[in-house]
């Protein structure tokens, strides 16, 4: 197995983390506790009664951009499947854009949510709060993985006319 080979083997691993982080960090509500309770995009749980929550500006921008990393992500899953198991027809730089874009979604949707909610007292992050911070440097190296890929098979492809022994 080659470098491009690995390294596309390497993004397909980390995009497939970054999709199950993202999606089990929107998909549950322990993005905050607090006494008697917890909270997260969604819904909003006192006393083991959960009740959604109001349309807020900002916690609408946080899921939205949340909502569409996680879609970000299953399509960047896929095209690396795709380009992995298909060796001809190699799209890097598609798949690095995607996985950055799920990444910059992942930042915008994490950093407004801190925003709203850092300045609360007794109120503490939890594990679905972290687990999207998670995804983020997953979702940034799965892109560096299949930029690299992409950058070996452009100047391979370069020298290839050259008469050299490598």
């Amino acid at each position: 197995m080659g470098v491009k080979r690995r390294l596309q083997s390497g993004g397909t691993l980390l995009g497939f983390l970054a999709q199950i982080l993202t999606i089990l960090s929107t998909a549950t509500n322990y993005w905050i506790r607090y006494p008697g309770g917890h909270s997260g995009l969604w819904q909003e749980c006192n006393g083991g009664i959960c009740s959604n929550i109001p349309c807020q500006t900002m916690l609408a921008v946080a899921g939205a951009c949340m909502v569409l990393a996680a879609c970000s992500a299953v399509v960047g899953l896929v095209m690396g499947l795709r380009i992995l198991y298909r060796e001809g027809d190699s799209r890097g730089q598609t798949m690095s854009g995607t996985f950055f874009l799920c990444g910059l979604l992942l930042l915008i949707a994490l950093t407004g949510y801190t925003v709203k909610n850092a300045w609360k007292n007794d109120v503490f992050f939890s594990w679905s709060y972290f687990s999207g911070w998670l995804a983020l440097p997953f979702c940034i190296l799965a892109g560096f993985c299949f930029l690299l890929a992409d950058m070996i098979v452009q100047s391979t492809d370069a020298i290839s006319g050259f008469p050299v022994c490598l």
